[in-house]
């Protein structure tokens, strides 16, 4: 099965490009939702969570998330920790995902796709950027934050130039009519790619 791997930094629109893959009967397997559901619903990791953050991670079978993102917050080892137990549990997961599907090929979207290692895991890595001020605009809308906020959230992820180095295809992500036809111009990469590795 062919893995593709759509990447983009806050308001980029990653997602509403991930949505158009979607539209099409592709399985778009959105990394951050699932971590969350494993990290509430995996055995093997909710154990591995207690084991290092204690048993107040949890709080009545639920994540402690104020507790985890206190423990993490400051301490680049225990976020290290974290993501050394969630990660691995991601990537299980999402390969039986794919080994059951029956598409052309499946769509993993991340964030943090190379902060986290996980880029050379994939088939192909899309990265979506958009021009700072848009992506600004987006957030502030869509979450309701301030621009400063917003400013710092992106000044701590990695660069659109980084990004677009790092990928094999970027998506200038401006308008929705572009992006749609960036949309088509990939699927129909991707499908072919899939075609031939098939024979």
């Amino acid at each position: 099965m062919m893995t593709v791997a759509v990447t983009g930094g806050i308001g980029s629109g990653k997602s509403t490009l991930c949505s158009l893959f979607a539209g099409t009967g592709i399985t778009v397997y959105d990394s951050d939702s699932q971590a969350k559901r494993l990290m509430n619903s995996s055995p093997e990791l909710v154990h591995a969570i207690k084991a290092a953050f204690g048993e107040c991670a949890y709080d009545n079978g639920e994540l402690n998330r104020a507790y985890l993102a206190s423990e993490i917050f400051s301490d680049d080892s225990k976020r290290g920790l974290l993501e050394s137990l969630v990660h691995p549990a991601v990537m299980d997961d999402f390969r039986q995902c794919a080994a059951a599907d029956s598409g052309p090929y499946v769509v993993f979207e991340s964030a943090i796709l190379f902060e986290s290692g996980l880029a050379p895991l994939f088939d192909r890595v899309v990265a979506v950027v958009a021009p700072l001020e848009l992506r600004i605009r987006r957030t502030c809308l869509r979450d309701g934050f301030d621009v400063e906020a917003v400013r710092r959230r992106i000044a701590a992820q990695m660069s659109d130039d980084e990004l677009c180095e790092r990928a094999d295809y970027t998506v200038v992500n401006i308008d929705r009519e572009a992006l749609a036809a960036d949309f088509e111009r990939l699927d129909a990469i991707f499908r072919e790619e899939a075609r031939n590795a098939a024979r």
